[in-house]
């Protein structure tokens, strides 16, 4: 199965090149600022979009998921899957997403360093093929512009105990690129730079069993 994978469009889907594939995941920042219009927008546009299957978590700038999930659950047309730090199985393929990210600014889905982030992960399934999560672990492509380490490392423990095959991420526009660690593909997938142009290009994998 082709995946491609996108993360941090922030309304500029519509510019987007995407290749063939199979199945089309996001990995949050789907709006700039989590606004209902621009929601309903993004949402309209996956679901034009021709792969068979479309999933998608949140990230820090969508609000509305956060702030009101009975009124954004309601605009998720059929056919698209949305993860807030839940699993689904799709032909074979078990995949899991969060968009928790820690804190800074008091953006959404924040949540503080140790046991309080460690509650998310915590749930993550012991035998998830790809895991899709808004901010990356600590050491994979998340260097920011002023050469800051800034992923997380209690994340990155769960990763390294559970080892799924790919673990997917955004958040940080300046770590896009792709990393192989200990059976893991850790894939920064943010096709936006540091200063919102879009200049990366969607990662598409072939996955097989």
């Amino acid at each position: 199965m082709k995946i491609t994978f996108i993360s941090d469009t922030h309304g500029q889907h519509n510019a987007l090149q995407l290749p063939e594939a199979d199945m089309l995941v996001h990995t949050g920042d789907i709006s700039s600022a989590g606004e209902k219009w621009q929601v309903r927008e993004f949402l309209k546009w996956m679901a034009e979009q021709p792969h068979r299957h479309k999933v998608f978590i949140g990230g820090n700038h969508d609000f509305l998921l956060e702030r009101e999930p009975l009124l954004f659950h309601s605009l998720i047309p059929k056919g698209i899957t949305y993860l807030e730090n839940t699993a689904t199985v799709i032909e074979g393929i078990k995949i899991w997403g969060s968009p928790i990210t820690p804190w800074f600014l008091d953006w959404a889905f924040n949540e503080y360093r140790g046991d309080l982030i460690r509650r998310y992960w915590e749930r993550i399934p012991e035998d998830i093929d790809i895991l899709l999560t808004h901010g990356p672990p600590l050491g994979y492509g998340d260097r920011t512009i002023r050469g800051e380490i800034v992923g997380c490392e209690d994340l990155l423990e769960f990763v390294r105990r559970i080892q799924p095959r790919y673990h997917v991420f955004g958040h940080i526009h300046e770590g896009y690129g792709q990393y192989e660690s200990e059976g893991t593909s850790f894939i920064n997938a943010s096709v936006l730079d540091v200063r919102y142009n879009l200049v990366n290009a969607p990662v598409t994998v072939e996955y097989s069993a």
